[in-house]
């Protein structure tokens, strides 16, 4: 289960960039086992981009709850095992031809990426472990 981050590690996570965010996400994950999303009564919050549309990630609740504001204030974060991840997010997504925004911050900036590179992301960071 993941530890409650206090607000100081939040700011200070929040000012990294988006690729440091994202290795940040990827051991994250991995270290608590579980991937934040946000849903709503429609299912699954997407981002969209020019090209992409997009599944967002976070690596921590209280990333995930700090989105759910504004237009996303009726969402609410939910837990994905990694398990689950592997099992079905990662083939369902690349099914539905989405790709995922890892850990976007206020400004909707994130990378982004096909699931089954993200996929590949955690799986090489499990290892290291």
């Amino acid at each position: 289960m993941s530890q409650v981050l206090d607000a100081a590690t939040i700011e200070t996570i929040n000012a990294y960039d988006s690729e440091k965010r994202f290795q940040y996400c990827v051991k994250e994950v991995v270290a608590n086992r579980q991937i934040w999303i946000l849903i709503d009564e429609d299912g699954c919050v997407m981002l969209n981009t020019e090209e992409e549309d997009c599944v967002p990630v976070w690596p921590n609740e209280e990333f995930a709850q700090a989105w759910a504001n504004g237009d996303w204030e009726h969402c609410k974060p939910e837990a994905i095992s990694l398990n689950k991840w592997h099992s079905r997010w990662t083939h369902g997504l690349a099914d539905d031809d989405l790709s995922v925004v890892v850990f976007p911050n206020a400004d909707q900036e994130g990378v982004i990426v096909f699931p089954d590179e993200f996929d590949f992301e955690l799986k090489k960071q499990a290892q290291k472990r």
